[in-house]
């Protein structure tokens, strides 16, 4: 892994509060050292209940500094228990989200591989995610598992355009659809598995100015490091089996990256 510090790595996904932090002791401080030694120099902590904010919030305080740009996202994750989801509201979304150290609205969106038996429930919470996203102007962070059909149909319906589809694990074509509604495609360690050839292919793909990379970690850590728990030091080597692709250094595709991440928070600033 490079250690230069002419480029930086953004992780556009990570959960800070969840890390297994077994190899530093214990200490979120040495997976925080750990990033900035792999030059990843901004990170995108992702919120899945409101029970988190707090901890994550405090995190964000404590750790980001001039060397570590750290922010946050504000949602309801899909595979919440039934009772989390319908006590989503578009007011206390917008409540808790209005404050700089937000960045985006989710994670939000579909999961039927886990459970259909709460469809209405998922689909109500995703649409009140995108209301507040569209009142804050704040990137939804979408998450799409076995739902691809009805995901898309309710970001076009509801008249979603900015976000982020993360943790990428669809077609070309479906990439092609979120792309033309106006989202950016974020890709985890998944594209580093030989199994995935879909996903290479859509990352293949992707107009250069629309892709985005993510550890999603603790969870599908990258090769060399898949079956350890992930961390957000390891988006280098995200963008490395990307850089393979491109033809370019894993370098090129931090900086690519980190600029479209830069952009999707300015969209409407």
């Amino acid at each position: 892994m490079t250690t230069t510090r002419l480029f930086m790595f953004t992780d556009s996904h990570c959960h800070l509060n969840r890390l297994d932090l077994t190899k530093y002791d214990g200490q979120l401080s040495g997976a925080i050292a750990a990033m900035k030694e792999a030059n990843v120099t901004r990170a995108m902590a992702i919120m899945c209940d409101f029970a988190e904010y707090d901890e994550i919030a405090n995190i964000i305080k404590i750790y980001g500094d001039e060397t570590l740009n750290l922010g946050m996202s504000v949602g309801i994750h899909p595979c919440e228990d039934i009772s989390v989801l319908q006590a989503v509201t578009i007011e206390r979304l917008i409540e808790t989200a209005d404050t700089d150290h937000v960045w985006a609205i989710g994670e939000t969106g579909l999961d039927y591989y886990w459970s259909t038996d709460n469809k209405k429930a998922q689909q109500a919470s995703l649409a009140h995610h995108i209301h507040a996203s569209q009142h804050l102007k704040k990137p939804l962070v979408v998450h799409m598992r076995d739902a691809k059909e009805d995901t898309i149909d309710i970001l076009k319906a509801e008249g979603a355009e900015h976000g982020i589809i993360h943790c990428f694990t669809e077609d070309w074509e479906t990439a092609k659809r979120a792309l033309d509604l106006g989202f950016y495609i974020s890709f985890s360690g998944i594209v580093s598995f030989k199994s995935a050839q879909n996903i290479k292919d859509a990352a293949k793909n992707m107009p250069r100015d629309r892709i985005l990379i993510e550890t999603d970690s603790p969870y599908l850590a990258p090769v060399p490091k898949r079956g350890r728990p992930n961390e957000p030091a390891y988006v280098p080597y995200v963008a490395s089996c990307i850089a393979e692709m491109y033809g370019c250094s894993a370098e090129e595709v931090g900086a690519l990256t980190a600029k479209n991440f830069e952009n999707l928070l300015a969209q409407y600033h």
